[in-house]
Formats: structure tokens, C-alpha cells, sequence
């Protein structure tokens, strides 16, 4: 399917990849998996013809739980490659994922927000080019000096790893 075949397999950089609105809390666990995954209402689109088109416009693989949007996908624009997933909870739908060849495990490192799916920053010292970080309250205070963090360049949002990454791990590694 053009999408997947358009991934990079040199840099294990999954697709990007668009989320139906019926798909919210998969298109969280696929930023942390390192996927660019863009979601219909965080973009403010719910019309099937509006999510075929930014599929193809950004060259995005259509993650849905609508099977007639999947089955229209290809004719509708041949260059938009769909995953039809039939579960309704997110670690089977990324069971669904793998099984349809699109890698489903933890990155090394976040590469992407989990809230608003901007790119990552690393912060590995509380000075950024001299320049002090702002580092909000909820941050430990050894993110940046005794451990890396990373600072969503969109919205601002840190992230860490702590007990949330080790809890996806153990999820991700029970599939």
C-alpha cells in the first residue's frame, strides 16, 4: 500500500498517519510510539470527504473505525492508503495495527507531543543556548540536570521518562 511503502525503513520512521474522530486515545499511544499522528478533531475535521482529502494532501495513512470510509479511501484518491480497525479498545486496535504491518512498539526517545502531536525538543540542562528554561512546576526537579526531558516545541508541554513511560512499556510489550 503506497503510505506504508512510502515509510522509511532505513530510519524505522513509521508513516504519519491521520486518526478518525472515533480514534482519540490511539492517536496518544502512537506519539509515543513515535508516529506523526495528526487527529480529525484536534484538527477540527469530522466530514469523511474533509479527512480523504488532508489524507492525501499530507500523505497520511486514514487510521478508521468506519469501514465504509476505509472501503471509499483508494477510489476516492488512489494515493490515500486506509486501516480499517474494527476494536473498540486501543491496545487491540494497535494489536490491529501490527498485524497490518505498521510497527507498534515504544520509542527510545519521544519525538513527538502526546497531547498536540508537535515535534520534541530535548532539554538536558535547565540553560538552553544560556538562556534559562522556563520549566513548569509539574516538572521533578531532576528533569534537565540529572535526567533528559523533552519540551513539545508547539505547545510548550514536558515530558519525561517516569512511571507513565514504564506503565505504555509494559502495555506495548504485552502485545
Amino acid at each position: 500500500m503506497s503510505s506504508r511503502e512510502d515509510s522509511d525503513p532505513s530510519t524505522g520512521d513509521p508513516p504519519p498517519v491521520l486518526l478518525d474522530v472515533m480514534c482519540g486515545k490511539l492517536a496518544t499511544y502512537l506519539r509515543i510510539c513515535g508516529y506523526d499522528a495528526a487527529y480529525a478533531l484536534d484538527r477540527g475535521i469530522e466530514a469523511d470527504d474533509r479527512l480523504l482529502s488532508l489524507a492525501a494532501a499530507e500523505g497520511r495513512v486514514l487510521l478508521t473505525r468506519d469501514r465504509e470510509l476505509a472501503d471509499r479511501a483508494p477510489s476516492a484518491d488512489p494515493a490515500v492508503d486506509a486501516v480499517p480497525l474494527t476494536e473498540r479498545d486501543v491496545l487491540d486496535q494497535l494489536r490491529e495495527l501490527d498485524a497490518a504491518g505498521l510497527p507498534v512498539e515504544l520509542a527510545d526517545e519521544p519525538t513527538r507531543c502526546g497531547a498536540c502531536n508537535g515535534p520534541v525538543e530535548r532539554v538536558a540542562s535547565p540553560e538552553t543556548d544560556g538562556s534559562p528554561v522556563d520549566r513548569p512546576d509539574y516538572v521533578p526537579d531532576d528533569v534537565g540536570p540529572g535526567r533528559p526531558g523533552w519540551r513539545c516545541t508547539e505547545c510548550g508541554q514536558w515530558f519525561w521518562k517516569g512511571g507513565h513511560w514504564d506503565d505504555v512499556a509494559a502495555r506495548l510489550d504485552d502485545l
